[in-house]
């Protein structure tokens, strides 16, 4: 039987998983680390959203400003989500996941460290960030390793059930780590990155990248997408505080449906999109989803 995956120094396109193959033991290590990065978002997200009152009460946050702790990490996954999959395409998705991964882990320490509140939410902005590189890298390494069909299929079920799991799990935990201190939910996601890290180093494959040009590279895409959904996102997260109806969030969501309109125009003229319109139309994403 061939090996499904590759060694991190050889720099060849991955093998397929065919159905013929089966699922092997290299097969379900890849999966569980891609899978690991997706339930430690989850986590993070939830546990912290636990710990909040902790954090206001020591660090003296107002309510307004508590949220961004959780509405950072929301801006920052949300608007860059899109455009995290074009670069794992062009950079190489291996690169991608392995990078995000270790400064989500830098960036989980450093938030247990820090007591100044606005530096807390930046550092809460870079994880969203950051995870916003991890779920594309990681769905295109599922979907670019298993062949297509019901293996395909499976994985990706596999995959979304442990993104919801570290969500449900994450109000647990945060729970109980909130009773020793809520630096102890910022910290416990920075192990876990690295057992991720160390693990996906040797066993996610290195697959042939595009070569990286401005002519290949939708510059007008990421620009409008990202901004779109920065304002999109931004403009959800402050409506319970300015209200739905004022100027400052009509506008936000206008000027989002306007550059949301531009994208997709872009989209169905430009040679190498960074969204392709036909992907949503895809039955094996639909029934992973479903």
């Amino acid at each position: 039987m061939t090996s499904l995956l590759t060694r991190p120094g050889t720099d060849v396109p991955p093998l397929h998983l065919t159905e013929r193959d089966g699922w092997t033991r290299s097969t379900w290590i890849l999966l569980v680390v891609l899978c690991g990065a997706l339930f430690l978002d989850g986590l993070d997200i939830s546990m912290v959203g636990v710990a909040l009152p902790s954090i206001g009460a020591e660090l003296d946050m107002q309510p307004s400003m508590l949220q961004w702790i959780v509405s950072g990490y929301v801006l920052g996954y949300g608007g860059l989500l899109l455009l995290g999959g074009r670069v794992s395409d062009l950079v190489g998705r291996r690169q991608v996941f392995l990078a995000a991964v270790a400064v989500f882990g830098i960036a989980s320490v450093a938030s247990a460290l820090v007591s100044d509140p606005s530096l807390l939410i930046a550092l809460r902005f870079v994880k969203g960030v950051a995870a916003a590189f991890t779920v594309p890298s990681g769905l295109s390494i599922i979907t670019t390793t298993f062949a297509e069909g019901p293996a395909r299929s499976r994985a990706l079920s596999i995959y979304t059930v442990c993104g919801a799991s570290g969500f449900s799990l994450g109000l647990v935990f945060g729970g109980i780590l909130t009773e020793v201190g809520w630096r102890a939910t910022m910290l416990l996601p920075g192990p876990l990155a690295l057992l991720i890290l160390a693990a996906g180093w040797t066993v996610v494959p290195r697959a042939a990248k595009e070569r990286f040009s401005l002519a290949h590279f939708d510059v007008v895409g990421a620009v409008t997408s990202t901004a779109a959904l920065l304002l999109l996102v931004l403009a959800v997260v402050q409506a319970p505080e300015v209200g739905w109806a004022s100027a400052q969030t009509i506008g936000s969501l206008v000027v989002s449906l306007a550059l949301a309109a531009t994208f997709f125009a872009v989209e169905s003229r430009h040679d190498h999109p960074l969204f392709r319109l036909g992907i949503a139309r895809s039955a094996h994403i639909l029934h992973a989803n479903a």
